[in-house]
């Protein structure tokens, strides 16, 4: 199998790993969200120190342990994605999978408006088209809702704020998760104390069954995020760009045929709002890697044998 295929494959493996976890996290039930995410952090730290023993990649988890900035960037990083976990888990579990995805189809808009608010980055016109209608959308939806769609605006914040520390740091997926789970182990080690103080805690009154379920949430978080990893540096990134929408498809599907969540005309119509604000930004970004495409071929100098 090619570099590029190979990065196809694990970019539809990490995309469809993240699609399937509204039917993932309910087989986790009767554990509430914070001790689902609890346990989500520990059993990930220990399954990637694994990883990172076999590959040999401690010397990288040292590197930027030493680095004081990069430590203050991840310890970031590690709050926003912990929180980022908790809402999803409350979203699924709670019935509200539709609006989950929500948030992951906005994603790539808010992540634009970021780079303009933190970098200063400026937005060709088409991206500024699709910012609008998705603000139109966002408009539409607290109509249908009668509120804001807080947990997909919640969602896509955290999930954007995290991919916006990671672009401030070089660090590889492995290690770049060990460091952010490790910083929010302690916390989690303390919830999870507390909670079976109080006889709330779940593993060890559930079963074996359940036991192991809440272990295997490690590795649920764990390899999809490798799987990323191997993508991206394999495939461009419009072609990643692409490859994201499978999840909150995914996400939409089981909320809605696997769920029965209601999707009434309206909310219908504001997700229809959200799909041209991404055909728009889609299009304008693939126009744009073409450009660049023929810009490179054009400035290569050919060898002379």
């Amino acid at each position: 199998m090619d570099e590029r295929r190979l990065g196809v494959v694990s970019g539809l493996g990490a995309y469809a790993l993240w699609g399937l976890f509204p039917l993932y996290f309910p087989l986790l039930e009767p554990a509430g969200g914070v001790e689902i995410v609890a346990h989500r952090v520990l059993w990930s730290l220990l399954f990637v120190g694994l990883l990172l023993s076999a590959l040999r990649r401690w010397g990288h988890v040292r590197a930027a342990v030493r680095d004081r900035r990069t430590l203050l960037v991840l310890s970031g990083a590690a709050v926003l994605i912990a929180g980022n976990w908790l809402i999803f888990v409350f979203g699924v579990n709670s019935g509200q999978v539709v609006e989950t995805s929500l948030g992951y189809f906005i994603n790539p808009l808010v992540s634009v408006v970021l780079g303009v608010v933190v970098f200063s980055e400026r937005l060709r016109p088409l991206q500024w088209t699709a910012v609008g209608i998705a603000a139109v959308a966002v408009a539409v939806l607290t109509v249908d809702y009668g509120r804001p769609p807080w947990i997909a605006l919640s969602l896509a914040l955290t999930f954007g704020l995290y991919g916006l520390m990671k672009k401030l740091v070089s660090v590889e997926a492995a290690p770049g998760l060990f460091l952010e789970t490790a910083l929010v182990a302690g916390p989690a080690v303390v919830v999870l104390s507390l909670l079976h103080a109080d006889g709330a805690g779940t593993f060890t009154g559930e079963g074996a069954g359940h036991a192991l379920l809440l272990v295997s949430s490690g590795v649920a978080t764990a390899i999809p995020l490798l799987l990323f990893a191997a993508a991206a540096r394999r495939i461009p990134l419009s072609t990643v760009g692409l490859l994201q929408y499978l999840t909150p498809l995914m996400q939409l599907a089981i909320g809605v045929f696997v769920y029965g969540e209601p999707m009434p005309p309206a909310r219908l119509v504001g997700f229809v709002i959200v799909w041209v604000a991404l055909a728009v930004f889609t299009a304008d970004m693939l126009r744009h890697a073409r450009a660049g495409a023929r810009r490179t071929s054009r400035e290569v100098v050919p060898l002379v044998p």
